[in-house]
């Protein structure tokens, strides 16, 4: 009987590494085991995951070594940095160079990194038509993400590109969702128009880079994905359906959302702007029939309401 293949998830008890966990636990094979990576094995999250059947190993992205010595006799690595913790570009930029040079060290065979477009490219920083944040980025989350990607490409490791897209659990936890204005209506709040946003239920990310792993022929390759491509309006409605009460889909300019306040607007409002203004690429790129050849169970925005609308705070 052969050895299982060990996936070793980095940010095992965050969104995207989480679901990656439970997706590998879930499987049916008995092919695969999985290693959830984290600073804090203590934490009620990494307990829940060792019951759940996970090795659950501590390393810190800050520490390459620790990160090399957690990655031993890893078939596969799944990376995601954690720019909401710290806002810092170069501090994302760093933990991804430190996961590549690890990977590379500690011989992985297939390593996905969760990563983003670099939006310099279609908007450079001397194009003012948004701000320029940090002195460096336009949207900074973004772009820290498709940077690092060449660092993958210099340690020489074995990597598929995953491009994300906005995951619908940020109505849950990310203060996205629906909120009461003062007419007692809610209010689903983004500078968007009637463009449509590519979303994805985190799970989901899970399943299909768990599928990619066990795909070699995607080494090398970028694969954008999605759920489902909405705009605010259906959004809204969806939302409504739901929750059994109106949401109104309130437009706003993208000026007028980095002036909300809450850290990192700024940096959000770009977002927004960035994918509104190149519309066509940026859901172009997450091609739903190629997403569902890869994972035949993607969920609906739909569906995962069904699931998930309990959970949506209605401030």
């Amino acid at each position: 009987m052969s050895p299982k293949k060990i996936i070793a998830v980095v940010g095992a008890t965050g969104a995207q590494g989480g679901g990656l966990v439970r997706a590998i636990l879930a499987d049916p094979s008995g092919d695969w085991a999985v290693r959830a990576i984290t600073r804090d094995v203590t934490s009620d999250k990494a307990k829940a995951l060792a019951a759940l059947g996970a090795e659950v190993v501590a390393a810190d992205v800050d520490n390459e070594e620790s990160l090399t010595s957690a990655l031993q006799g890893a078939y596969g690595a799944f990376f995601v940095t954690f720019f909401w913790d710290h806002f810092s570009p170069d501090k994302e930029k760093q933990s991804a160079r430190n996961m590549a040079n690890a990977a590379k060290a500690a011989g992985v065979h297939h390593v996905i990194w969760s990563s983003l477009e670099d939006t310099r490219k279609w908007i450079p920083l001397s194009d003012d038509r948004m701000p320029t944040l940090q002195e460096h980025y336009k949207v900074p989350h973004f772009d820290a993400k498709g940077e690092a990607n060449a660092y993958f490409a210099e340690a020489g490791v074995p990597t598929t590109i995953l491009n994300t897209s906005f995951y619908w659990e940020n109505f849950i936890y990310f203060g996205a969702g629906p909120a009461r204005g003062a007419d007692g209506v809610l209010a689903l709040t983004m500078p968007m128009a009637d463009k449509k946003l590519p979303g994805i239920a985190v799970k989901d990310i899970g399943k299909t880079a768990f599928n990619i792993f066990k795909d070699p022929s995607y080494i090398g390759k970028t694969v954008s994905i999605a759920g489902e491509h909405l705009t605010g309006e259906e959004m809204a409605k969806g939302l409504s359906t739901a929750l059994g009460e109106n949401v109104v889909y309130n437009d706003v300019p993208a000026s007028v959302y980095r002036s909300f306040g809450f850290p990192g607007a700024d940096d959000m409002g770009n977002m927004y702007q960035f994918k509104a203004e190149f519309n066509e690429d940026f859901v172009g790129a997450r091609n739903l029939n190629v997403v569902r050849a890869i994972n035949p169970e993607l969920q609906s925005f739909s569906a995962w309401l069904d699931e998930n609308k309990s959970l949506i705070p209605l401030g």
